[in-house]
């Protein structure tokens, strides 16, 4: 009877591990899923309630083993079958160009192949060994020729194949096999990591590549199990009898036989095409969903390839076409510290200037100071900084290892460095404040934004004309704008009569701007275009926004206690009040009314948008607009009522948070399509 348990167990443990290893490969390298996680948890939990009643059953390639076993002492180094080789770099397509001509010295044919090209994946080299089919080890590439075993910790891998059919449609796998990848975790698994350390109170990582590589090479496999890593396998390194000749028909060998290969992988006919593919990817190295610092470009024939010899450890058969560099090291001279319109004090780097993405970067953000402390950034560091597409470079973190002498700890400012009043901080926020509206160094800010699009629309009045106004002391705040006279402007370099009368008119025509943009162009902490238009609606002037209470405030649908306290903190400061007392005097005083409705259809009507990010044609005001004529309502959070939330470039957090709820999403164009327009 015990007998017969045992043979349906293991019959019962046979599916079960076949039907778990199909849906691991399904997730994890096809990403295309047929079945739920609880459904995958269930047969996973019942494989491994079977292997504790009979442990017998165990095997060395269940699933159940993915999850670590006891930590090791050290790693041991192993050999590997033949060397693990590195790559040429080539950094322009000349440089590319240079490497075909010298190989074709050595072999004509080489002006007659075709090329494969790959992303040049940034992860952790690994090798993998297979004996009968089943994974028996694995190592890091080491020197090239001796790599640290990692076997426990690769185990842990979910899209690595525990074992490998012996019969893959019209393949064969050899008894022994031995195949090179990449280990690599994709940035949005990083950025959840990441979110879930945090939660967590644990310490965040830096970049995906030291993380998959700190997790593959330590000591407790249970730990490597709780980290992301995905993979990639794109070269036999060894295996008894033959294997495919060309490298395209060996990226669909390990394809077949289950291994995870390199997305985005394509043959070309000749260097011509593989050059334009090459310099194709660096224009979209921030859209990848890894990170990759190259792409690398491979003779197709392998023995035409294997031909060519190595010079060093670099096979002349393959060049890695690397991407401009977006992560450098160099030294951190100095912290300083900018006031921002909204009084908002950010620290930034100046560095010793170095080369980041094809630009030379002196300057660079620390984000906070909360970021400057977690870091232990110090003043005299060498640190890493970063510039991912076109944005402002940002430090990572310092190189602590190259501390050579005792730096002091970087201390936060507690007054402001431009008026000298003391700094404020809202509990459980990052951010510090100075909220002297008199602070000298938000006047031209808040000039600049006051006459920008979006708020008075003054042409002419840029920063440039900001800073001039402030630095001969023609405006401290925006109401002296409406008091400038012709002789003053006149006064001022780079100023003619004509100049001045334009500005003076576009100062003059922005009186009749209506109650949200002024509401707007005030710069009330939390305040932007859609805030400002539900407040306009609301209160209908500024007298009455001036009384509004805290209750009175959070009664509008998509204002929340935090906007609600810092409008009552803007209205509440006595200086405050008396700049919306000198706009009115100078006739400053707009009317809210009722919103208009576009005649005709009301396609909108009940439902409630959310606005995010940078729309290809519309303004946050004319897409404001739109909704609200067709009948809609503009919120400015999402909850889970909010019908849709429209997102252009740049989103930020609420596109994340209607993800999470489950909020449908629309751009540009399917908003267009909701208003029965095409764009």
């Amino acid at each position: 009877m015990a007998g017969t348990k045992l043979e349906e167990a293991r019959g019962r443990a046979r599916e079960l591990r076949r039907k778990i290893n199909e849906h691991n490969y399904r997730y994890h390298v096809l990403d295309a899923p047929v079945i739920s996680d609880s459904e995958y948890d269930r047969l996973l939990r019942e494989l491994k309630d079977l292997e504790t009643g009979f442990p017998e059953l165990i095997e060395a390639d269940s699933p159940t083993q993915r999850v670590g076993g006891e930590p090791a002492e050290r790693f041991s180094r192993i050999a590997h079958p033949s060397p693990i080789l590195s790559l040429g770099n080539a950094f322009s397509p000349e440089e590319v160009r240079e490497w075909y001509e010298r190989i074709s010295k050595l072999d004509r044919r080489v002006e007659t192949a075709d090329f494969v090209v790959e992303p040049k994946l940034d992860g952790l080299t690994v090798v993998l060994h297979y004996e009968n089919g089943l994974f028996v080890f694995g190592a890091t590439r080491g020197d090239g020729e001796f790599g640290e075993e990692i076997t426990a910790n690769l185990r842990t891998v979910r899209p690595l194949p525990l074992r490998i059919p012996i019969r893959a449609g019209s393949l064969t796998a050899p008894a022994r096999l031995v195949v090179r990848g990449e280990a690599i975790i994709y940035r949005a698994d990083f950025e959840e990591l990441n979110r879930r350390m945090e939660r967590s109170g644990e310490r965040t990582y830096v970049n995906p590549r030291n993380t998959v590589a700190g997790s593959l090479r330590q000591l407790d496999p249970s730990l490597t199990a709780t980290r992301p890593i995905s993979l990639a396998c794109y070269q036999v390194v060894a295996a008894d009898g033959s294997s495919p000749g060309k490298q395209w028909d060996v990226l669909a060998y390990l394809a077949e036989l289950g291994f995870p290969v390199p997305d985005g992988a394509a043959l070309y006919p000749d260097l011509d095409a593989a050059i334009d593919a090459a310099q194709h990817w660096v224009g979209r190295r921030d859209d990848l969903p890894y990170e990759a610092d190259g792409v690398v470009i491979k003779i197709n024939d392998l023995q035409l390839a294997a031909g060519l010899g190595v010079v060093g450890k670099d096979p002349r058969g393959a060049i890695a076409f690397k991407f401009p560099a977006k992560v450098v090291s160099t030294g951190l001279i100095d912290i300083g510290v900018n006031v921002g319109r909204t009084g908002v004090i950010t620290p930034y780097a100046t560095l010793e200037p170095v080369e980041v993405g094809g630009v030379t970067v002196r300057q660079a953000t620390l984000h906070n100071f909360d970021f400057i402390e977690e870091k232990d950034i110090r003043i005299g560091d060498r640190v890493m900084i970063k510039r991912a597409g076109e944005v402002i470079p940002y430090v990572i973190g310092p190189v602590v290892e190259a501390r050579t002498e005792a730096l002091a700890i970087y201390e936060a400012p507690d007054r402001c460095p431009s008026c000298g009043e003391p700094l404020e901080r809202t509990e459980g926020e990052v951010a510090v404040f100075c909220v002297n509206a008199a602070c000298p160094a938000q006047a031209v800010r808040n000039v600049e934004h006051f006459a920008s699009r979006g708020a008075m629309d003054i042409e002419g009045l840029g920063i440039k004309v900001a800073e001039l106004l402030a630095a001969n002391r023609l405006v401290e705040v925006v109401a002296d704008l409406y008091a400038l006279s012709k002789e003053q402007l006149l006064g001022l370099e780079g100023f003619a009569d004509k100049r001045a009368e334009n500005l003076l008119a576009a100062i003059q025509a922005s009186k009749n701007q209506p109650l949200a943009r002024l509401i707007y162009a005030l710069g009330i902490r939390g305040v932007g275009e859609t805030v400002a238009a539900l407040l306009a609606e609301r209160f209908g002037s500024l007298d009455a926004l001036m009384s509004a209470k805290a209750e009175d405030l959070q009664s509008i649908e998509g204002i929340g206690p935090n906007i609600a306290a810092w409008v009552i903190d803007w209205t509440s400061r006595p200086r405050n009040r008396a700049l919306v007392a000198r706009l009115k005097a100078f006739g400053v005083w707009p009317k809210g009314a009722p919103r208009t409705e576009i005649g005709g259809p009301q396609p909108l009507a009940g439902l409630s948008f959310v606005l995010t990010g940078t729309l290809p044609t519309l303004s946050r005001g004319q897409a404001t607009e739109l909704i609200q004529g067709h009948g809609g309502k503009v919120v400015g959070s999402v909850n889970s009522k909010t019908s849709y939330v429209v997102a252009g470039e740049s989103p930020g957090s609420k596109l994340q948070k209607a993800r999470g709820l489950g909020v449908k999403v629309l751009d540009e164009n399917g908003l267009m399509t909701l208003l029965g327009r095409t764009l």
